[in-house]
């Protein structure tokens, strides 16, 4: 009862204290107001040196895929983007938001891909005539875009930035769209339908020039030679000639092949003979079923430095593949940038709230190191040093009220944080109970050691002021973390603040939080609440 009854009325004083309520309550909101306005929309964030490139993808593929791609173009076109180390790649999920955005200047570029994108490209390819009908997005200055459904929303007043993101755009678009060109029709070189077309453009070549059918004189020779040995051949003349007859063809066939030698070389006689024969008619099915791989096979031997059957560009240039990255993809939150006058909703607040909550919990040290000081003054303390009082019974007394105003300060900051600038309390919203419990209790600790220790406001302005202001330097309540180099992150663990802070960037800025860091910095924070408390009762001079 005694503890309770010191409980009330130094709680009394604290509400009485128009001081408290400001350092406490207004302090915190009034900077998380300025910050908000005043800070862009990647506070918070590493520094990003990728080129950033905003697409919009309204793409609705193919009805049937074929070998390649086996997903849409779209995709293709996004994974070569985001496979490259030093681009970030950025879904915006409609078109009017990427128009909002060019107009607010906010965006350079957007590349918008058409719902036709995929079957336009299905259709790119060197042929003239196709089902369906073929397209060639080939012009002088690179991939004619617009033919393949790529529509770029650019910001005229940022031309530089625009040109570049183009180029970019243009150079990914050439390593998706020209070996896939290259591929599909070296799959046609040689395969029945082309060989059908040369044999059918080689009927137009007639006659058959003389020098042609000379050259041909070896062949021929050889197929009598061949022939004429073959057993079954004999057997096919004594059949038809009698063995005397056949006989005797086989004693003429020298004197006959020199005739037919001699008949390939008379040039006139070779004119009159290829008179009716055109190439088309040496280009017979079996001819160009047995020809037409055997040209692909040694074009691609030819120029072994390239694979022509591929249909990427890694594989036609025989380079090492780079897949897309997801890290390097991000997709674009609307909220990112807040509505309204204040911005509410920015993500910048789900930083500025925490940390500033954070911070001035441990303001409370200047509170009530002053209510130390006063009673001092009017010699309460040693008033309370004659009555029937422990000391860690007046120690209890006076935690208690601290502890209270701090458990309202850090409630009253997180709910402003939701009502006036619109900040999320994340997918556990009910974790951040124990979590303002934890830092209010190591807040508390910290300000009853510095009460204890403090004899005059000075000492208590001096003392709790600097105290305040280093530990939130250091512990990233006035920076974020993630910006600090990593030997300052380390050593920013051995303040409160930095567990505090860890514990609400998991709650209030990861979807799906670790709970085990949240539980982790809650223990860790009682820890120092308890180390604090255990020094101010030592360090507790009543005089």
């Amino acid at each position: 009862m005694p503890v309770l009854i010191l409980a009330l009325k130094d709680l009394r004083l604290l509400l009485r204290d128009p001081r408290s309520a400001v350092i406490l309550l207004l302090m915190p909101l009034v900077l998380v107001l300025v910050l908000g306005l005043a800070l862009g929309e990647g506070f918070g964030q590493k520094p990003d040196d990728r080129l950033r490139i905003s697409v919009v993808n309204l793409d609705r593929g193919l009805a049937k895929y074929p070998a390649f791609p086996s997903k849409p173009w779209s995709e293709v076109v996004m994974d070569d983007l985001s496979g490259t180390a030093d681009i970030r790649l950025e879904v915006i999920p409609d078109r009017a938001e990427a128009e909002r955005l060019i107009a607010r200047n906010k965006r350079a570029t957007v590349i918008v891909f058409e719902p036709d994108f995929s079957e336009r490209m299905d259709r790119c390819s060197f042929l003239t005539h196709a089902d369906p009908p073929p397209l060639n997005p080939l012009g002088r200055d690179g991939v004619r875009l617009g033919d393949v459904g790529v529509i770029l929303l650019a910001d005229p007043t940022q031309p530089v930035a625009a040109s570049v993101i183009e180029q970019v755009a243009q150079v990914t678009m050439l390593r998706v769209v020209v070996p896939w060109m290259i591929g599909r029709a070296f799959d046609r070189v040689g395969d029945e339908a082309f060989m059908g077309m040369l044999a059918a453009q080689l009927e137009k070549v007639k006659p058959i020039p003389p020098a042609v059918l000379t050259e041909l004189d070896p062949v021929v020779q050889k197929l009598l030679a061949a022939l004429f040995a073959d057993p079954d051949f004999g057997q096919m003349l004594r059949k038809e000639f009698g063995a005397f007859g056949a006989e005797a063809i086989k004693t003429q066939m020298p004197q006959f092949r020199k005739l037919i030698q001699q008949a390939f070389r008379n040039e006139a006689l070779m004119a009159r003979v290829g008179t009716n024969i055109s190439f088309g008619e040496v280009m017979t099915p079996a001819v160009r079923k047995q020809v037409g791989p055997r040209v692909q096979d040694e074009i691609q031997e030819t120029f072994s430095n390239y694979n022509f059957r591929a249909k990427t560009w890694a594989g036609l240039t025989k380079s090492e593949a780079r897949e897309g990255a997801e890290k390097n993809r991000t997709t674009y939150a609307a909220d990112a940038e807040g509505t309204g006058l204040l911005k509410r909703g920015a993500v910048r607040y789900q930083i500025l709230v925490p940390s500033y909550t954070v911070m001035f919990a441990f303001f409370l040290v200047l509170t009530v190191g002053w209510l130390f000081v006063v009673e001092r003054k009017h010699g309460t303390l040693t008033r309370l040093r004659a009555a029937p009082l422990s000391r860690g019974q007046i120690l209890l007394g006076k935690l208690l009220p601290c502890l209270a105003v701090s458990l309202f300060q850090g409630f009253f900051l997180l709910l402003a944080g939701r009502l006036v600038f619109g900040m999320s309390w994340g997918s556990h919203p009910w974790l951040l109970i124990p979590v303002v419990a934890c830092t209010s209790a190591a807040a508390v600790g910290l300000a009853m050691l510095v009460a204890s220790v403090a004899r005059t406001e000075t000492q208590v302005a001096v003392y709790g002021t600097l105290l305040v202001l280093v530990l939130g330097g250091v512990s990233g309540s006035l920076m974020p973390r993630e910006l600090m180099p990593e030997p300052m992150k380390q050593a920013s663990l051995v303040t409160p603040h930095a567990w505090a802070l860890d514990a609400y960037s998991q709650l209030l800025g990861n979807p799906h939080p670790e709970l085990t860091v949240v539980t982790t910095a809650c223990l860790v924070l009682l820890g120092f609440g308890a180390v604090f408390l255990a020094l101010a009762w030592w360090r507790l001079d009543l005089e």
